[in-house]
């Protein structure tokens, strides 16, 4: 378990313990980003990257197999717009610890981390920007302490109410989530490689079009061949950045939360999220095959839950399209948080 560190004593700690990442961030014009520590319940710290000194604050949220440095592109973005962005792992990835059992961990732990960032950092109110399964804590967040929400923008998810026993009715046997749910198929399959083979596997999967499903004696895994090579937009600084933090957390937490906690109930106060929000989808992004998705989106039926809901397609974008397009998302971005804020001065 890390030690709580003061900004830049924590920075010293990430460069020693990740040489690379710290070489590559600077390459990227990175090395100004704070990493830090919160503490969360059950004594769980959660790291935080950190950079900007606005007023006004952006939360990033990553998906999997994402950590915060998935978001690095946006970071610097924000925070040369006059913002102040902050990127945590969620608890069990990356840097972060993971909770005294692993395998109980849930989304009420991802909100309740949430809130101690922000109670934690005196924030009073943030803007979300979530990708894939961070796209639920932002709106849970939302309906449980709708006070603490600004807006929200998520990349490739809208919000949608868990229906995962409807995927698997209506998917094959071999669909990766319903692979990923049953207890010990993922870690046989994962533990074939280390963690850098895993995430680029993950990475070159999900990055395509079409749906992962795997025959019925295939392994998730099996679907990529060695040889083949990363997204071009990826590259192999990146890759090991990535490996490295997931050697550092593993990925038990990774598959708990999300995919073995999509059942997970949670009693919502109300029925709708009132804030601004904002939907960036990638026109290839293979989650718009899930069934229903795409018709859920495009008629509008998404509004139901999110009134106030836009909807905005990047072509070919893929299900990274923040790290593919990452101009155009910053864009997306700072123009969604341009517009809230002369609203509200209006």
């Amino acid at each position: 378990m890390f030690p709580v560190f003061a900004c830049k004593d924590s920075f010293l700690l990430f460069q020693l313990i990740f040489p690379s990442l710290t070489l590559c961030c600077q390459r990227l014009s990175m090395d100004q980003i704070q990493h830090n520590y919160v503490e969360s319940n059950n004594g769980v710290k959660i790291h935080l990257a950190e950079i900007g000194a606005g007023e006004t604050v952006v939360l990033f949220l990553h998906g999997f197999p994402e950590i915060w440095y998935s978001w690095r592109h946006q970071m610097i973005a924000a925070a040369k717009a006059g913002y102040r962005a902050i990127a945590p792992d969620f608890r069990g990835y990356g840097l972060s610890d993971a909770s005294p059992e692993p395998d109980k961990t849930t989304f009420k732990d991802t909100v309740a981390d949430l809130l101690a960032i922000l109670d934690s950092l005196t924030i009073p109110k943030v803007f979300l920007v979530a990708k894939d399964w961070g796209t639920r804590p932002a709106y849970l967040l939302a309906f449980l302490h709708p006070t603490r929400v600004s807006g929200i923008i998520t990349l490739g998810v809208p919000y949608m109410p868990p229906s995962p026993e409807e995927r698997k009715r209506l998917l094959p046997e071999g669909f990766y989530i319903s692979r990923w749910r049953e207890p010990g198929r993922a870690e046989a399959d994962f533990s074939r490689f280390d963690a850098k083979t895993v995430v680029k596997n993950v990475y070159i999967l999900f990055s395509k079009s079409e749906i992962p499903i795997a025959d019925e004696n295939q392994e998730i895994m099996d679907l990529v061949e060695p040889s083949t090579p990363l997204p071009s937009w990826f590259s192999d600084e990146d890759l090991k950045a990535y490996g490295d933090l997931y050697e550092n957390s593993g990925l038990q937490t990774a598959l708990q939360v999300p995919y073995r906690s999509i059942g997970e109930v949670i009693n919502l106060p109300n029925s709708t999220v009132d804030c601004p929000a904002l939907l960036i989808m990638g026109e290839e992004d293979y989650f718009i095959k899930f069934p229903g998705v795409e018709d859920y989106v495009r008629s509008g039926n998404a509004k139901f839950f999110v009134p106030k809901l836009e909807t905005i397609y990047v072509p070919q974008g893929s299900h990274f399209v923040q790290e593919q397009f990452p101009d155009k998302v910053n864009e997306l971005i700072l123009a969604f948080l341009s517009s809230q804020a002369i609203a509200t001065t209006e």
